[in-house]
Order: C-alpha cells, then sequence, then structure tokens
C-alpha cells in the first residue's frame, strides 16, 4: 500500500489510532519547554539538540566528540535555570569540571566550580567523587557528563547519580558513544532518565540464554540478552523517544562542513617477545583472560622500548595510554620528558598533569584509559601510542581526545601488541562493528521520528508504512 500525505482533519480516526499506538510503545513524553536562550556562536546542528533536549526536558544526546556536547550541556542547563530560578548541577569526570568551566566562561554563561557539597547560585559543576557531598533539594536540574559512567548497572557509581537525578524534574545525559551492543547500559540510562528500568527494558524487548528474567550471571555464566524477532523496530523507536544521536551533523540532516575531520592513520606494530611462556617453546595467541593477563605481563619490556622509541623519536606532544602500573612506570623512566598519570594520584596532582598537557608543560603524557579517555581535549596532540586491550569504548575514547573537532592535522596512532595478543586486536576489530551497526539502528530510527515531525510542523503527516501494518 503506497504512503500517502493526510491532515488531522482528514482522517481523525487514524491519527486517534497512531497516538493510541505511540502510547503502547512507552515513548518517552516532553517534559520540558520552549528555549528561553540559544548561543549565538552555536552551529545548526547544536542548536536542534539544544531545542530538542529543552523541550524533552529530560533526554540523553549521544553526540560524538568533538560535536560541541559542553556548549549543549551548558546551554540546556542555562535554560533550566532561567526557566525555573533555580540550580543546576553538572556532573563530571576528574579534571573535565576545571576545563568545562572555561568554556562556559567563553561562551557567556556564568558557571562556577563546587567541590565542597555547597550549591553556588545558578549553574554547579562538580566531580563525581564529590556528588555524595550535595543535596539534590537544591537543584532543580542536573546534567550527567559522559553519560557511559552508568553503564555498570551494579556499580556504586551508577546507583548514587540515578538516585541524585531520580526527583530532579529536568535531567540531561551526554556521551559521546555508549558501549556497542551493551544494551544493559541504554537501559540505565533511561532508568537514570525516569522512563523504563533496565529489567523492565530487559524484558520488554529481549530474551537471554536462560529465556527468562535473570540479569547478571548465574552458575559462574554470564547471561546473554538479545534482541526478540519482532521487538527490534520497537526498541530501536522507543530508545529514540528518549535519545538523539549523531556521530557528524549530517547524521541529523546539515552540513558536515568543518566537521570533517583530518584522516586518522592506525599503524600495528608487533614485537617479539625474548622469552617463551612457561612449558613452551615459541609463543602462540593466548586465550581466555587470564592467559592474556599473563601475556601482557611476560611483554611488558618490549612493549615499553617500542612505545619509547616511538616518542622520543618526536619532539610533537605525545599521549600513550597504558593499562599496568608497571607499564607507566617503565614508560616514564624510557621516557626523559615524560608525566605519568595514576591512580594512586592525589585529585590535585591529576589535574595538574591532565590539564597541563594541553598548556604545553608537559610533551609526554602517560595514563590510563580509565583514568583520562573521558572529556578532555587535547587537540594539540596527533601523535598517539596505544596498548590494546578488549574494550572497543576505552580504544575509541582515547583516540577521540586528539582525533575531534579542531584538530587540524592528521591523527597517527601507534597500537603496540605482542605476538600472543592477536585476539584481543580481532576482538576490538568486532566490536568496533557492532558499534557501527547499533548507531546505524540508532540514527536510522532517530531520522524517521525527526521526519514525522517535521511533517507534523506543516499540518500534513506522512502515515509510515510499519504504523499502517504493511
Amino acid at each position: 500500500m503506497p504512503s500517502q500525505d493526510i491532515t488531522a482533519t482528514d482522517a481523525p480516526a487514524q491519527v486517534s489510532y497512531a497516538e493510541y499506538l505511540t502510547r503502547k510503545t512507552q515513548a518517552g513524553a516532553d517534559h520540558g519547554f520552549e528555549p528561553l536562550f540559544m548561543p549565538d556562536m552555536a552551529f545548526d546542528f547544536q542548536k536542534s539538540l539544544i531545542e530538542w533536549s529543552v523541550r524533552k526536558g529530560r533526554g540523553a544526546v549521544f553526540a560524538d566528540c568533538g560535536l560541541g556536547k559542553t556548549l549543549m550541556e551548558l546551554s540546556w542547563a542555562e535554560n533550566v535555570r532561567l526557566k525555573t530560578g533555580g540550580n543546576v548541577l553538572i556532573g563530571t569526570c576528574l579534571a573535565v569540571a576545571e576545563q568545562m568551566v572555561q568554556e562556559a566562561e567563553k561562551f557567556g554563561i556564568e558557571a562556577r566550580r563546587s567541590s565542597d557539597g555547597v550549591a553556588l547560585p545558578g549553574i554547579t559543576i562538580t566531580n563525581y567523587e564529590r556528588l555524595h557531598l550535595f543535596n539534590p533539594q537544591d537543584f532543580a536540574g542536573m546534567v550527567c557528563d559522559e553519560s557511559s559512567i552508568l553503564k555498570n548497572f551494579k556499580g556504586t557509581r551508577k546507583g548514587e547519580i540515578t538516585s541524585f537525578m531520580r526527583k530532579r524534574p529536568y535531567r540531561l545525559l551526554a556521551t559521546a558513544t555508549a558501549a556497542p551492543n551493551d544494551f544493559i547500559e541504554l537501559g540505565t540510562s533511561s532508568e537514570a532518565l525516569g522512563y523504563l528500568g533496565y529489567m523492565d527494558m530487559l524484558n520488554k524487548f529481549f530474551k537471554n540464554d536462560l529465556n527468562n528474567s535473570a540479569s547478571g550471571r548465574m552458575r559462574g555464566e554470564v547471561i546473554k540478552w538479545r534482541l526478540k524477532g519482532h521487538a527490534e523496530l520497537p526498541f530501536w523507536r522507543w530508545v529514540c523517544s528518549w535519545a538523539r544521536a549523531c556521530r557528524k551533523p549530517s547524521d541529523l540532516g546539515f552540513e558536515d562542513g568543518r566537521f570533517n575531520l583530518p584522516p586518522l592513520i592506525e599503524r600495528q606494530h608487533v614485537v617479539s617477545a625474548r622469552t617463551s611462556p612457561d612449558g613452551m617453546l615459541f609463543s602462540l595467541p593466548a586465550h581466555g583472560l587470564q592467559e592474556q593477563r599473563d601475556e601482557r605481563r611476560r611483554t611488558i619490556q618490549e612493549r615499553c622500548e617500542m612505545a619509547a622509541a616511538i616518542a622520543n623519536g618526536t619532539t610533537e606532544p605525545v599521549i600513550i595510554w597504558c593499562h599496568l602500573n608497571d607499564e607507566g612506570d617503565l614508560l616514564e623512566k624510557l621516557i626523559p620528558d615524560a608525566v605519568q598519570v595514576k591512580g594512586s594520584d592525589t585529585d590535585e596532582r591529576k589535574e595538574d598533569r591532565l590539564l597541563g598537557f594541553p598548556q604545553g608543560r608537559y610533551r609526554v603524557l602517560i595514563t590510563k584509559p580509565k583514568i583520562g579517555a573521558w572529556g578532555l581535549n587535547y587537540q594539540h596532540c596527533n601523535r598517539v601510542i596505544y596498548f590494546p586491550s578488549h574494550s572497543f569504548e576505552q580504544y575509541y575514547q582515547s583516540l577521540r581526545r586528539c582525533w575531534r573537532f579542531g584538530q587540524l592535522r592528521q591523527v597517527e596512532v601507534d597500537i603496540i601488541t605482542s605476538e600472543g595478543e592477536a585476539d584481543i586486536l580481532s576482538n576490538l576489530q568486532r566490536k568496533t562493528s557492532q558499534a557501527e551497526e547499533m548507531f546505524a539502528n540508532l540514527i536510522a530510527e532517530m531520522n524517521n521520528a525527526m521526519g514525522v515531525t517535521r511533517r507534523e510542523e506543516t499540518g500534513v503527516l506522512t502515515v509510515p508504512s510499519w504504523l499502517k501494518g504493511v
């Protein structure tokens, strides 16, 4: 049956039925208001996302690194402040709070940092480590920057943030990329916004290996959740009812223009271990996490020497991402002008080095993705050295500290592994494909929803085929 344009007055029954079906999808309703503030310096696609998030009131913006989430978050917070006359809290990762205060000043938005639990008038920015000091009742709204922190559905931080946001009338989540096919992360995001809880989401749209509502682990095995065959499209439409996603402006129907990034050059280096695994004459690919951990520790010297040779062979800024303390300590010894940021450092020391790197006070920065891969802007650097793990999200976020809007040179990434780490690289490639598929689905359904909205605004509604049962 061909699609056709109808007006609400031509066929009220059909529109009424569409509204009925929309309610049955449990799509998130609008809880916001018409924007009261819009920054002049915002690009057209940024204004579109700001308008949507303010009208939504409780929503998520999954915009890629470098697309201006900081400006969107601050603009959303300023709108809530103007509408309610109350305070807004923005939670960030370590060292990002100070950077965001500087960005706010540049955008002409007043925002101040607080670390002692005092709600400052207007917009307050704090690190998540300090969130427990604040009283939720002091705020009309909250922004959760780098909201992928909610991924761990059993984590203390996830519970703390969700509880803090639960009774705030206005809520915004912002992150560059949800983990590939990690549907629980979407569920925990929905729960923080006040829509379906993650277990409700799983039971509604998914089935698991045991065909029951169990979650987590049972008998030591991870339970895998898969979309029900008939639920794939309804699931993505439900996500798009409370989230918007884009990796480039053209995903929203705008010109990419200056957001076309320079080339990304990825080089793989495979080092040969000087020793063989216990009981082996030569190295074989490590299977299982324990073998892979043993392989990583057995080849620390070889991999760090390769990384140091690359970093010492240039006078340009370099950032090195590792995962073990022993790796960071050895790299710091092998590279004379390098500084390391480690977990045992004080918050003040971490901030000094993480912020001192883009300021030019340190040429080479060594740290772990879990410490510095979120929210920081390192466009001054185009040389990255990476020791890979199984985490696609960590790899992607690490690269995007440098490969983002404002980067004028091609970014060169040297990935260093040993002969026994072949399975780790293969797993990263698989997760990359999954992430691309996930975002393709999300953006396709988002564009479908946005297309219907635009036609509704003109008084003409195009009924999509799925709504007519075709």
